[in-house]
């Protein structure tokens, strides 16, 4: 039996991901602002599918809901012009972390644009998206829904590879929206 999924955001990404998890078989919830606790209190997996900038605020609502579960860190840091937040030395997924110090934090799925995450697929080929985690349990688990929605799903190892994939993630944001190749692109690791 799959396990129950709490996104927590319902913009385009989180809205792609319900959709790409619910083709595959999981018992899906999707929540915005006001709803995080409890959605979070129902999912064994949480994705954190919000702005970077709204962490803080989603943080302080999930309190220790998330305790012991596996949250997987979707946000890209990015200041208000469109820049790298932080990095080199942590990322938004180590942060957050700290934040929910009781969570399995897990990075992934911020390194494609929000209309391959239902399928997991760009012009009939699979995309790439890598997955860090400390916990080996939760980052198996995230490696597992990526698979189930059709993406080739990469083990990055530790948390601290993070940083890394945050980085990955804003060069997609840069080649899709500042070097204009839309958003119909994504990386491919061949292995």
């Amino acid at each position: 039996m799959k396990q129950k999924v709490a996104i927590i955001g319902k913009g385009n990404v989180g809205a792609a991901l319900k959709r790409g998890l619910d083709r595959a078989g999981y018992e899906t919830k999707i929540t915005g602002r006001g709803g995080a606790r409890a959605a979070a209190e129902w999912g064994e997996i949480i994705i954190l599918a919000v702005p970077y900038s709204e962490i803080e605020t989603v943080g302080k609502e999930l309190g220790d809901s998330v305790k012991g579960k596996t949250v997987i860190d979707v946000t890209n840091p990015l200041t208000k012009e469109f820049g790298l937040a932080i990095g080199f030395t942590t990322s938004a997924a180590e942060e957050i972390q700290k934040r929910l110090a009781g969570a399995k934090v897990v990075k992934g799925f911020n390194s494609v644009f929000a209309s391959c995450m239902d399928s997991g697929k760009v012009k009939g080929e699979r995309v790439s998206v890598p997955i860090a985690g400390n916990d080996d349990a939760a980052r198996k688990a995230a490696l597992q829904l990526a698979g189930d929605i059709g993406f080739d799903a990469v083990d990055a190892g530790p948390l601290s590879n993070s940083r890394w994939i945050e980085a990955l993630g804003y060069l997609n944001i840069q080649l899709g929206f500042m070097q204009k190749m839309g958003t119909d692109i994504g990386f491919k690791l061949v292995h």
